[in-house]
């Protein structure tokens, strides 16, 4: 088997775990504290997540610079030191969108996560084209990041089945689409993920969607790994139990059509004693007091729960 195929393999097996997005810290003059990013990375490695991923969304990859982009894939290959895969997110203009993915993969990325086009008059088939563009052009295998259904059944299938892309993010809560996909590509290579995260895992599970993004394994990622076993063994009752304790936590995530969405991971982190600093404009920079009440009761009870458990 050709190393090319190897990689492909390792990266396909990856996504059919968790996909975790570390968070990007800030310092407190608003520039990037490498060091504690790094630390997170590590931590999250260490709880034994399978795919990292770089300038995410959750790691606020539309508010950094294209060298700080560079510069978080780099940090981020370096922290996780092999122990998991590293998916670098790259986007934005193609040409920028393939100058970066080429140096995720001199920095030791495993793979790059195309981040869905937000071109205001972006075709739904030039979308596609514009994935399958970078697909064709890097040399290592690319994760196609769907965050919307105006992409349909016949281009979403061009994507899923070109032979460097070794997974698709489907986020969408259009489970109807997601189905019709699973059915038109039946028996290819395709590899449909949940890019949803926990709360949606289980029935895009049973759709045939394997593996979920997450945000939660900055906080908890012993909470996600619980999550993925229960799905791994089809146990549906103890994945829903379990994700009914991080319910409030998600649902927190979701408020002001979510653009609180990093703005809880970060503060929790924050609780929890890593400070990481605010988030960047346009995302809510900071909770009010209100609401990280909520937030400090929601982790608390965590702790309850682990320790009545023991």
């Amino acid at each position: 088997m050709t190393n090319d195929r190897l990689r492909q393999d390792a990266v396909r097996k990856a996504l059919r775990g968790i996909s975790g997005v570390h968070v990007t810290a800030w310092a407190g003059d608003g520039e990037a504290d490498w060091k504690t990013t790094g630390a997170i990375v590590r931590r999250i490695t260490d709880a034994g997540i399978h795919n990292i991923v770089s300038a995410g969304n959750t790691g606020e990859f539309y508010p950094m610079t294209t060298d700080e982009v560079v510069r978080s894939h780099a940090v981020a290959a370096e922290a996780a030191a092999g122990k998991a895969l590293v998916t670098a997110g790259i986007g934005r203009s193609l040409r920028e969108a393939i100058a970066t993915g080429r140096l995720a993969a001199k920095a030791g990325c495993d793979a790059a996560m195309v981040h869905h086009p937000l071109d205001p008059f972006a075709a739904p088939q030039s979308q596609a084209d514009y994935i399958i563009a970078i697909a064709d052009t890097l040399s290592v295998p690319v994760v196609a990041y769907i965050r919307s259904d105006a992409i349909g059944v016949k281009d979403l299938a061009r994507v899923a089945t070109h032979a460097n892309v070794a997974g698709v993010k489907f986020a969408s809560t259009n489970v109807m689409l997601l189905a019709e996909c699973v059915r038109a590509t039946e028996g290819t290579s395709a590899n449909w993920i949940c890019g949803l995260a926990e709360g949606w895992a289980a029935p895009f599970h049973a759709l045939g969607a394997r593996g979920f993004t997450s945000g939660l394994v900055n906080v908890a990622p012993e909470r996600s790994l619980a999550i993925w076993q229960a799905l791994e063994a089809n146990d549906y009752d103890r994945a829903r139990a379990l994700v009914s304790e991080i319910a409030g936590f998600e649902t927190m995530r979701t408020k002001y059509g979510n653009g609180a969405n990093v703005t809880v991971v970060k503060e929790a982190l924050g609780l929890l004693g890593t400070d990481v600093g605010p988030v960047r404009l346009p995302g809510l920079p900071e909770l009010n007091e209100s609401e990280r009440a909520e937030l400090r009761k929601i982790v608390g009870s965590w702790g309850s729960q682990r320790a009545a458990a023991e």
